[in-house]
């Protein structure tokens, strides 16, 4: 099954009109990144190493699984890592918020719950990013900070940058919003400290220099709190689900399930989509499979019937021994340098 691919993936007539709108964002991001970088603009800065894991295109690449995997990494290292992150969707009134795996994900945004579920660390949400790592370092004690997706946010001061890169998508037509996909400027790939590519390995604008991530997924699991009993994915090849997804790049999961046999009735929505009950809802007695970012938003239902697929990010072993040697010269400087 072939599924529809957003027009910043090839030459559409739609990106030449707006390729005057393309270069005005281009320059007004140069423009604020050399205001940050040259510092007429005040950046804040974390008492700790700071890392930022972000992408340069819109919609999704594989940030999630990574910060979830970098967690339980840094924790194997005897680091006592925090999530700093938007809260993107999230309709609290007050900001920064600190995000429990029992939080609610209208409030607080879905990623950041799902964050809370999976790495068991402190995660706080808030647009202003360093409002939330005042919040974070007042009230946990942590020795590191990973802020998911927040490469363009210049007001933070980060010391390593991890960019990551979907293979199939790569950086589309190589075009700046809303002519293309890129929140940035091509070049800015350069500049970053880790290009991590979320599948296939395909060449790149940093040739040589990228490192390859899989995402594993093997279970399917309830989705409802109260249900119990995982189901191995390759038990239901064959069968026929209704696949939904309200991620970035709903188009991956769908093929990954159809990768491991399954015959999938794809439903895509909307990165971040509330989901209603009656969207979950169909005339049949199939299974619907989900991501488990949309999980968090459908336990509360309780329908039976409804699946999710844990995925895990498989690191490369070069990626991970370089971050960590990175992160021991940090601290090696901070411990030496004087405070204020």
């Amino acid at each position: 099954m072939h599924y529809p691919r957003y027009f910043g993936s090839r030459r559409h007539w739609l990106s030449l009109l707006l390729l005057p709108l393309s270069w005005l964002f281009c320059g007004l991001v140069l423009l604020r990144r050399s205001l940050y970088r040259r510092g007429l603009l005040k950046r804040g800065r974390a008492a700790c190493p700071l890392v930022v894991v972000g992408n340069l295109t819109v919609g999704g690449t594989g940030k999630t699984p990574l910060v979830v995997a970098l967690v339980g990494l840094l924790r194997q290292q005897g680091y006592r890592p925090a999530v700093l992150s938007r809260g993107y969707g999230g309709q609290a009134r007050h900001w920064p918020q600190v995000v429990t795996a029992q939080s609610d994900p209208w409030l607080v945004g879905d990623e950041p719950v799902l964050l809370a579920r999976r790495c068991a660390c402190p995660v706080v949400v808030g647009p202003d990013r360093v409002a939330g790592l005042a919040l974070l370092e007042t009230q946990f004690d942590c020795n590191l900070v990973l802020s998911d997706d927040g490469l363009q946010h210049y007001r933070l001061a980060r010391d390593l940058e991890v960019l990551v890169v979907d293979a199939a998508r790569g950086f589309g037509n190589h075009r700046c919003l809303p002519a293309g996909p890129l929140r940035e400027p091509l070049h800015r790939v350069r500049e970053v400290d880790y290009l991590v590519v979320n599948g296939e390995h395909k060449p790149c604008v940093r040739a040589g220099d990228e490192y390859i991530m899989a995402l594993q997924g093997e279970q399917v699991l309830p989705v409802a709190a109260e249900s119990s009993g995982a189901v191995a994915l390759s038990a239901w090849r064959g069968r026929q689900v209704h696949a939904l997804a309200a991620i970035g790049n709903p188009e991956r999961f769908f093929l990954f399930l159809e990768a491991k046999g399954l015959r999938v009735i794809a439903h895509a929505f909307a990165d971040h989509h509330v989901f209603h009950r009656q969207e979950l809802l169909f005339d049949d007695e199939l299974p619907v499979v989900m991501t488990e970012k949309d999980a968090v938003k459908c336990r509360h239902f309780g329908l039976a019937g409804l699946w999710y697929v844990p995925v895990t990010a498989r690191l490369d072993p070069v990626f991970e021994q370089r971050l960590l040697a990175d992160l021991a010269v940090l601290q090696r400087h901070q411990e030496t340098t004087p405070a204020g």
